[in-house]
């Protein structure tokens, strides 16, 4: 186990440097941050790369990490890695699978989706509701953003999230006979006339102008949520959640 007490040590500001989008896309990997995300990550051990703890954190007994290096390092250190007021002094680096879907049959498309919070609990509802992966396309927030990764709450480990090219998912989907069902206000069904399907995929988009109108006119049907009250729209994330759980259990 080394110890570093340096926040001038290279291996402290590479670390540092994954706190930024364009460092996390050149080195391949990540930053997961606290107990719950690195206990997740370490279900997948091969995605693992190193463990770093605060000297003032314990690792938890009965925590299998084999032979992942664990770095201790000051608790100054750890605070300057850290993405949340009150750090709980344990990070992981993790490596950013090389992850391609060859079948599936529920995805969710996410199209210019800014909100960390929003990306992350879509990620975490898609997890929830059984879906075989997340496709996200240009102009979201990056999927490996640390209030992301707390927002899915350890989904990343649990189903494949992607960067992709939605026009291309979509051509392949429709190609596939899996209906795409885009949301919108305009030229849209109420969601509960969706037929049921084993197969579908959902598309949804940015929180301010929604989905792409390139992207709708290549949906199989756009669906909208009725508005009883006096709210001008639903957030993206409540949306997607009611969705989801409707066309898995449409009947």
């Amino acid at each position: 186990m080394k110890y570093i007490q340096s926040d001038k040590n290279p291996q402290v500001k590479q670390w540092k440097k994954l706190l930024t989008r364009k460092e996390r896309d050149k080195s391949g990997t990540y930053l997961v941050e606290g107990f719950h995300l690195v206990e997740e990550a370490l279900v997948m051990k091969e995605d693992v790369e190193e463990i770093i703890l605060s000297e003032k954190t314990e690792m938890p007994p009965g925590w299998d990490y084999g032979s992942i290096p664990v770095t201790v390092v000051t608790d100054e250190i750890s605070r300057q890695l850290a993405d949340t007021e009150t750090t709980q002094g344990i990070f992981a680096v993790c490596s950013q699978p090389k992850q391609s879907i060859t079948s599936g049959k529920t995805y969710l498309l996410i199209d210019s989706v800014q909100d960390p919070g929003n990306l992350g609990t879509m990620i975490r509802t898609a997890d929830a509701a059984g879906l075989d992966a997340v496709i996200v396309g240009k102009g979201s927030v990056d999927i490996y953003n640390p209030k992301v990764l707390r927002s899915a709450q350890g989904s990343h480990f649990h189903l494949p999230v992607l960067s992709g090219d939605l026009t291309e998912w979509i051509d392949k989907l429709v190609a596939e006979n899996i209906p795409v069902y885009g949301t919108a206000l305009e030229n849209g069904a109420v969601f509960t006339e969706a037929a049921a399907a084993e197969s579908f995929a959902l598309l949804v988009g940015n929180e301010g102008s929604g989905v792409n109108k390139e992207l709708l006119a290549k949906t199989t049907q756009n669906l909208y949520i009725p508005i009883y009250g006096n709210s001008e729209s639903l957030n993206v994330a409540v949306a997607a959640g009611i969705l989801l759980y409707y066309l898995k259990t449409a009947k």
